[in-house]
């Protein structure tokens, strides 16, 4: 089972936006990423560095994977315990469910930033934040 770390940044909201996350098999990472997205919402970011994560994890042939994220919205929007609101959020939680469907086995989980450190330096590099 793959575990993808992700995080999405926006400077300005809606501002600079960018993901960043990371995945780990058995432990050890084998592939993190950075993207900027343009002029975005935060909530836009989120779900596209979902998006990213797991099609990156589907394209390696995996079927499993367990995702940890910062942003409760996601976390529990996709678990479907709060509605999406936001029309232009609708198609990304729609594309995001429908790439989880492929999988035999989902989960998310909401962590606290502290503990997601590495993708939020990621995706606030990739907003250019960050020069370092």
């Amino acid at each position: 089972m793959m575990v993808g770390y992700i995080d999405g940044s926006s400077i300005g909201n809606p501002g600079r936006a960018g993901i960043g996350y990371l995945i780990y098999k058995d432990n050890k990472l084998i592939h993190k990423e950075s993207v900027y997205l343009g002029i975005q919402s935060n909530n836009f970011a989120e779900y596209m560095g979902l998006i990213f994560v797991l099609s990156d994890i589907i394209a390696r042939g995996e079927k499993s994977c367990q995702i940890y994220s910062d942003s409760k919205l996601i976390c529990e929007q996709i678990n479907g315990n709060y509605k999406v609101k936001h029309q232009n959020i609708l198609p990304l939680y729609v594309l995001a469910k429908k790439i989880i469907s492929k999988l035999n086995t989902f989960k998310i989980n909401h962590i606290l930033r502290d503990k997601n450190k590495e993708a939020d330096k990621l995706a606030r590099k990739a907003t250019g934040f960050l020069t370092r």
